[in-house]
């Protein structure tokens, strides 16, 4: 049996991942992905408390969170889809929306 601990540690090292990954990175795509990299990580803290305690609680939190990170998917991907029809480039240094 794994204890608590590497479950936690993973989802500490994933979540850092993806905080590392949306800071550094300039591609709207990319940091997209460490988002949904990082809502992950907290779903697999979730479950992972949710199991140790033995309760359902956390697992049903993280079916509502899957259903928020997928129509969030949506979008965002709506959102970057339109702003690469304009700027023929998905680079966030680029993309300035503010600008008259």
């Amino acid at each position: 049996m794994i204890s608590i601990d590497w479950f936690l540690a993973l989802s500490a090292l994933l979540f850092c991942v993806g905080i590392v990954g949306v800071l550094i990175r300039k591609n709207a795509i990319v940091i997209f992905m460490c988002v949904e990299l990082m809502l992950n990580a907290v779903n697999l803290s979730l479950v992972s408390f949710s199991s140790h305690f033995g309760n359902v609680d956390g697992q049903i939190l993280v079916f509502f969170a899957l259903a928020v990170a997928a129509a969030e998917a949506v979008v965002g991907l709506a959102i970057i889809i339109a702003i690469f029809r304009n700027n023929l480039s998905v680079d966030i240094s680029n993309i300035n929306l503010l600008r008259w």
